[in-house]
């Protein structure tokens, strides 16, 4: 049966609550895999697995129970090798990286900010900032519109100052936030973000960087941020320990 790999830890890591359970139905037992100076957290893996709510939650929660313990290296959701012996092979090749991953990230955290713009408020921010665009929004407004030419160009330059604006922000959120945080990743670029970016801090230092993020919200009132988090520290895993879940060995927590 194949083997559902959750995160990766010491093999000193203090035991799981007994009678842990994680994905399937009925719950898996999680049971833990030791291969020399490591650890992984695995259980049987269920066929058709899919990210519905309770296998996400599944897999959140074994995390959290064997993270209130220790440092956890956490592996993306549908992390699956072909059986434990691959599993253990994966600890043993990469022992060193793995290793090196666990102590650096121990006490961390990750929080992940993403932003987009208000569309109205960027709007009277970009006016505000273009005197060109305000002369050309006053001349037609004044020639009652304009011609179709004019309202072409001038909705041009709204586009352009728009994405112009776009960049400038993206910029903006990671290097005020970047000095509250000991690392950065930057996330896939997705419509409608301007910016994904997920930061590693110390969990003692979590307030400063909650802190930081609200002055970047009331300094830039056209932005609306999301932040998630504290979470798992999975953007600072890599390089992870296989292939993806369709191929042999586990999932990436890059995935």
């Amino acid at each position: 049966m194949s083997t559902y790999v959750y995160g990766i830890t010491a093999s000193s890591h203090p035991a799981l609550p007994q009678g842990l359970g994680g994905i399937g139905e009925p719950a898996r037992p999680v049971r833990v895999l030791k291969q020399g100076e490591l650890a992984a957290l695995v259980s049987d893996a269920p066929e058709g697995l899919r990210p519905k709510r309770r296998e996400l939650l599944a897999h959140s929660n074994v995390l959290a129970e064997a993270g209130a313990g220790g440092c956890v290296l956490p592996m993306r959701f549908g992390s699956v090798a072909p059986d434990d012996d691959t599993v253990s092979s994966v600890l043993a090749e990469r022992s060193e990286h793995y290793k090196e991953r666990l102590r650096a990230l121990d006490g961390k955290v990750e929080y992940n900010v993403k932003a987009t713009h208000a569309e109205e408020a960027v709007l009277h921010h970009v006016l505000a900032a273009n005197p060109e665009i305000r002369a050309m929004t006053e001349a037609n407004r004044q020639a009652g519109g304009g011609t179709y030419d004019q309202r072409l160009h001038l909705g041009e330059m709204v586009v352009a100052a728009v994405k112009a604006q776009e960049a400038e922000d993206a910029t903006d959120v990671q290097h005020t936030l970047e000095p509250a945080a000991d690392a950065v990743s930057v996330g896939p670029g997705s419509s409608g973000w301007l910016a994904n970016v997920s930061f590693l801090v110390d969990r003692e230092d979590a307030e400063p960087f909650l802190i930081a993020v609200e002055q970047l919200r009331s300094g830039h009132p056209h932005l609306e941020l999301r932040v998630n988090g504290p979470l798992p520290p999975y953007s600072f895993v890599e390089p992870g320990p296989a292939e993806p879940a369709t191929t042999s060995g586990a999932e990436s927590a890059e995935g």
